[in-house]
Order: C-alpha cells, then structure tokens, then sequence
C-alpha cells in the first residue's frame, strides 16, 4: 500500500484544490501524486418512456468544444453535504425543467481516479414532466434537446457526446435495464 509522507496544498479556488503528496511505495522508494479535489457530482439520465433521452450542450472552456451530455453538476460551496438526490432533481430542473416522478439510483463512479478524487452520483429520471429551466449565468449558452435512441448513437459515434461520466453513466442504465439501454 503507498504511504503518505507529506501533503501540502499547491492551489485553491472555490470550485477545487489541488494538492501534492509525497509519498512511498510498498516497495520502500518515495514517489510523487498531484491530486486535484472537487466534490461530487450527481448526473442525470432523463428518460422518456421510448427509451429516447434528454440531453443538454454546451461550451466546455477546458477541450474548446461544445458537446452533448445528459445533466450534471455539483453543489455550489457550503451544499457540500446535502443528498446526491436533492442535487440530482436540482440540475434535472435547473439545467433541462424537467421533473421526474421516479428517480433511481444507479451508482457511483470515480471520475478520473488516476489523479482525481472526485465521484459521480447517477440517477435514472422517468416519469417526466416539463417546465421552464432555472439554469445560472453561466449556463446561459446551454442547448437542450430530446433524442430518440438511434439519434443517441448517432450523436456518440459522430463524436457530438464525448463525455466519460455520460457514457459510463449509459453504461450503468444498460445494466440497470439487463443490457438493453
């Protein structure tokens, strides 16, 4: 197991930090992890009864691109401890105006645990009705569509939906339904 030596934090804003750690590997020789905190997400997979999917766009400043994706956000500081569901409604509303009478939860994942500690809260929206989305300033240029599934993997093959929580968030409604997302 790999022993933490000594740990400082290097930078801090309100939405993550990031830290160095000193550390030494079972085999005795020391090593060096960059890790980068950020609290979860919850992710949403807004379903319609035909299997077709609500999905947002926008421009993700980091890869320059806009690209599709089901919901997702995190807490703003200080919600930190509050219920992956309660957030996981929030940004179905906030982001889409959906609300959905059944939520489920499909899991949690690690988002990039190669240098991340950050997870991924999922849940499976159904039973949908429509309302006016609540999205913040900076979600102002957020697009929003309904795609059926051959429209889905349209998009995923042409490149449109890129997202590693989104796909493996498919991932997890595949097994939830016996293979048949």
């Amino acid at each position: 197991m790999i022993r933490t030596v000594r740990s400082r934090e290097v930078y801090r804003n309100p939405w993550m930090s990031v830290r160095e750690d000193d550390v030494q590997r079972p085999d005795g020789s020391p090593g060096l992890y960059g890790v980068v905190d950020k609290p979860d997400f919850a992710l949403v997979i807004p379903r319609d009864t035909d299997g077709g999917f609500h999905l947002v766009e926008q421009y993700r400043y980091p890869v320059a691109g806009r690209y599709w994706e089901f919901p997702q956000g995190s807490w703003p500081a200080g919600h930190e401890g509050e219920a992956p569901l309660d957030l996981a409604r929030a940004e179905l509303r906030e982001e889409t105006g959906l609300r959905a009478d059944r939520m489920t939860y499909l899991g949690r994942m690690h988002v990039a645990y190669g240098y991340a500690s950050q997870g991924c809260h999922v849940f499976l929206a159904e039973e949908l009705t429509e309302g006016e989305p609540e999205r913040e300033a900076t979600e102002a240029d957020m697009r929003q569509r309904r795609v059926a599934p051959d429209e889905w993997r349209a998009l995923i093959r042409a490149g449109r939906v890129t997202d590693a929580a989104t796909l493996a968030a498919y991932t997890l409604l595949g097994l939830y339904l016996g293979g048949a997302g």
